[in-house]
């Protein structure tokens, strides 16, 4: 079984190099998806961990996802790096 990685922002798969935001040189970043973080820094750097939370939670809602599913990405948000020491 292969570990996935998942963004430390908002906790979505990188699970192909297309999800993974950028570096200033163009080089992937293997930490956070190209949602969150683009040219080597946070598209919304202003971003507190409450609207992550909202944001995640109206994609996954739009994804039609489950509540249980929806709740658990919610519950994962404050262990990720970005918002660890929040």
């Amino acid at each position: 079984m292969e570990n996935i990685i998942f963004c430390q922002s908002c906790g979505m798969p990188l699970d192909s190099e297309a999800a993974k935001g950028t570096e200033q040189n163009g080089l992937k970043n293997n930490e956070y998806c190209k949602y969150c973080y683009e040219d080597g820094t946070f598209k919304k750097p202003e971003m507190k961990l409450e609207d992550m939370k909202n944001t995640v939670e109206t994609q996954m809602k739009k994804l039609n996802l489950p509540v249980y599913t929806i709740q658990r990405a919610i519950n994962i948000l404050p262990v990720l790096k970005r918002w660890k020491n929040s």
